[in-house]
């Protein structure tokens, strides 16, 4: 109920804006429902969160994968998957064939040392020139002979006659980090929406960061980095991008981006709000969930998530940037972070909201953050640890299950079907984002009711004129239903759908591009 509410409450405000731009005037009643609503969402504070609609549904019963550590989706045309195991393999999954199949991309277990759960292959990104260029970057760790345990960030490139294979020889160093323990290895690396690869270093481990890597800038240990892969300098098969925050220092690391995480296992871009999305685990009390900016001292190991660590009272901060939401060990042990839902057909209630896990206790969560507050919704506790995160080429959201049977769990509201929409009854109206978005020409709108009546579907141009009805006052029946709409006869730009029942009324926004 709350989630509804809160939704709801939301669509309201937002309708109020596009009822001035159609209409030119605001409804009072809509102002009164608005009171009402924020009076019974009131009541809905302090109860129990609602969870029981959403699942995690095993997506390919036939694949499992060993001790999956990242998942990515190719950067192509293809609905392509990309399954990062630990011991040094990653596997290509065709979303796309029935049933789906799965190949071995890339073997490197030979240069991987696995030793307890925080070490091995971790993360894989693709170069936003994949198509072009074959590039991509793993982390991984490795003890060489008589050495000590170093992460490395590499370059391979896929084979040019076969793109379901990679080419182990083509491996290029970019940067190598000796790690004074076997956890808090981070390993998640992640191309920005500025081109720049993004690497997640922890702290170095052991349990208080006893070196005091977090707060100290003259090393990688603790921090994000960034890195412009594309230009050679110094050196370095990389160069510092000017606007990185150190760039020039000669007292500090110029790659640092961030600092003062402790160990930042996943994070993520959501590309609507160019918002970095970080989950930072926590050492024995909270774990967090941070918003990541230039520059920005995240607290460890002066503070752990919100409360003070070393000191364990009175610390000093000052500078610090607090998270957005952070847990105690009862809900959270050893987060897991996700992505923010962008266009899923299956989560239209948590379009915006950021999903993440916990490896610990299995739950799984969704904050909705506005800017400036952050709410959380215990969606489900799942059935087994969850080490990652996926989205495949439809926006869809999958957990990542750590263990010698890995498998890929699709997360889906069972109000709209655990296969997709079908012909499931809702228990409420939704208007859905149109998908594809942006499009050209052509674009599909879903909608549900849950009871009978008359529907108009419409859609405005910028000036708010009707381009084109798809749905005329016509009397429909309890259901989901899809319409298509085409633009082959109208001009780039934004376009607005608004959905009119007896009880119900909202306006999503979509893009044409041609």
């Amino acid at each position: 109920m709350c989630i509804y509410l809160l939704n709801l409450i939301d669509y309201i405000s937002g309708q109020l804006i596009k009822t001035i731009f159609i209409k030119n005037y605001i409804p009072k009643q809509k102002m009164k429902t608005k009171y009402f609503l924020l009076f019974l969402l009131l009541a809905c504070i302090g109860g129990s969160n609602v969870k029981a609609q959403y699942v995690l549904q095993d997506a390919y019963p036939t694949l499992t994968f060993a001790n999956i550590t990242d998942a990515a989706l190719a950067p192509d045309a293809s609905n392509r998957l990309f399954v990062v195991t630990q011991r040094g393999r990653i596997y290509v999954l065709n979303m796309s064939t029935t049933p789906p199949t799965s190949k071995l991309f890339l073997d490197i277990s030979g240069r991987v040392s696995p030793s307890g759960s925080e070490t091995g292959l971790l993360g894989l990104s693709f170069h936003p020139s994949y198509v072009t260029n074959g590039y991509f970057f793993v982390d991984f760790t490795n003890t060489p002979s008589g050495g000590s345990l170093t992460s490395y960030v590499v370059r391979y490139q896929v084979s040019p006659s076969n793109p379901d294979s990679a080419m182990a020889s083509s491996e290029q160093i970019f940067l190598t980090q000796v790690q004074p323990y076997s956890n808090h290895n981070g390993g998640k690396v992640e191309f920005g929406p500025d081109g720049y690869l993004y690497i997640g270093f922890g702290d170095g481990g052991s349990g208080g960061d006893p070196q005091g890597n977090g707060q100290n800038r003259a090393t990688w240990l603790g921090k994000l980095l960034r890195i412009d892969v594309n230009t050679p300098s110094g050196g370095n098969q990389y160069s510092i991008p000017p606007s990185n925050p150190y760039f020039g220092s000669s007292q500090y690391k110029q790659e640092i981006f961030c600092y003062g995480m402790r160990n930042p296992w996943k994070f993520s871009f959501d590309l609507p709000t160019g918002r970095l999305w970080c989950a930072d685990v926590g050492q024995s009390a909270r774990e967090e969930v941070d918003i990541i900016v230039s520059g920005g001292n995240y607290g460890w190991n002066v503070m752990e998530g919100n409360i003070c660590y070393s000191p364990s009272s009175g610390c000093d901060t000052s500078g610090k940037i607090r998270p957005i939401m952070d847990y105690g060990r009862s809900d959270c042990s050893s987060i897991t972070g996700g992505y923010v839902v962008r266009s899923s057909s299956q989560l239209p209630l948590l379009e915006g909201q950021y999903v993440f896990g916990d490896y610990g206790t299995r739950k799984v969560f969704a904050i909705n953050y506005n800017g400036s507050t952050a709410t959380s919704t215990l969606l489900l506790t799942a059935g087994t640890a969850i080490s990652s995160w996926a989205v495949d080429k439809s926006k869809n959201i999958y957990a990542c299950t750590y263990g010698t049977s890995g498998k890929l769990l699709k997360l889906v509201d069972t109000r709209v079907g655990v296969e997709g929409l079908g012909n499931i009854i809702p228990d409420q109206f939704y208007l859905l984002q149109n998908y594809p978005n942006p499009f050209n020409p052509s674009t599909k709108i879903t909608f549900a009711l849950p009871q009978s009546g008359n529907v108009t579907l419409a859609v405005y141009d910028n000036s708010g004129k009707i381009v084109q009805t798809l749905v005329n006052n016509e009397n429909m029946s309890s259901g989901t239903y899809t319409k298509d709409f085409n633009a082959v006869n109208l001009s780039s730009g934004v376009y607005y759908y608004k959905l009119v029942t007896n009880s119900f009324s909202e306006t999503k926004k979509m893009l044409l591009v041609k």
